[in-house]
C-alpha cells in the first residue's frame, strides 16, 4: 500500500476530517523528504511497514504501531540527542487532534521513545516496532553496505575522526546485546546476518 493511502486509511479510523488528515500527511512527507535524509526517509518507513505487515497477526494494536512508524523519525537532526522526544511530542499533538483515545496516544508516545535505546520491552508490540526499525542490519551485505553509506551522508557534518568512534560505539552496543532482535520472528530472520554485517563494518572503521 502507498504510504499516503495507508496514513489516510489509518486516520479515518478516528476522524472523518480529510483536510486535517491531508495536512498531517504533507507534514510527514515533507519531514521525511528533507534533503539531508539519506536513510531516515520515506523508504525507511516503507521498509518498516513491509516488515511489520509480515507479522500483522501477532500484533495486538496495529493502529498504534502504524502511528509509531509514521512518527518515530519525524524529527531527525544528527546533531541532536532529543530526536525521539521531539518526535513523540509531535505524534502526541497530532493524535490528540485526530481524536485517538488517550491510552493509545500514551502507548504510541512510549513506543517512539523506546526507539532511542532499543531495550527489550515488556510490551511485545513495542518489540516488533524495534525489530522492524533495525531490520536493515540483517539484510544482505550489499544492502547493508548501501545503508552504511547513507548513514555516513546523514552525518557528513562530522569529520571521520569524530564520526568513526561514535559509529563504533553504536555498533559495539548492538553486539553486546544478548540479542539485537527482541522477537523470535526477527531473531530467526536477521540475527546471524546482522552480527556478521556489524562485525564487517567495525573492521572497516
Amino acid at each position: 500500500m502507498i504510504l499516503k493511502d495507508r496514513f489516510e486509511s489509518l486516520c479515518l479510523n478516528f476522524t472523518k476530517d480529510k483536510i486535517l488528515i491531508e495536512k498531517f500527511w504533507f507534514e510527514i512527507e515533507k519531514k521525511y523528504s528533507g534533503k539531508s535524509r539519506y536513510y531516515h526517509n520515506l523508504q525507511h518507513l516503507e521498509n518498516m511497514f513491509e516488515e511489520i505487515d509480515a507479522v500483522r497477526n501477532q500484533i495486538e494494536k496495529f493502529d498504534n504501531i502504524s502511528f509509531s512508524i509514521f512518527y518515530h523519525d519525524v524529527i531527525y537532526d544528527p546533531t541532536s540527542k532529543l530526536n525521539e522526544e521531539k518526535s513523540a511530542d509531535i505524534a502526541k499533538e497530532r493524535l490528540e487532534s485526530l481524536d485517538v483515545n488517550n491510552d493509545d496516544i500514551q502507548k504510541v508516545y512510549k513506543q517512539i521513545l523506546s526507539t532511542k535505546s532499543h531495550q527489550k520491552s515488556k510490551d511485545e508490540d513495542t518489540n516488533f516496532l524495534l525489530d522492524a526499525d533495525l531490520s536493515i542490519l540483517g539484510k544482505s551485505s550489499e544492502v547493508y553496505s548501501e545503508y552504511t553509506k547513507q548513514i555516513r551522508k546523514e552525518y557528513s557534518i562530522y569529520p571521520d575522526f569524530l564520526y568513526k568512534p561514535g559509529r563504533k560505539k553504536v555498533l559495539q552496543h548492538f553486539l553486546e546485546l544478548e540479542s539485537i532482535y527482541k522477537t523470535e520472528f526477527f531473531k530467526n530472520k536477521y540475527e546471524t546476518q546482522a552480527r556478521e554485517n556489524i562485525e564487517f563494518e567495525l573492521k572497516s572503521l
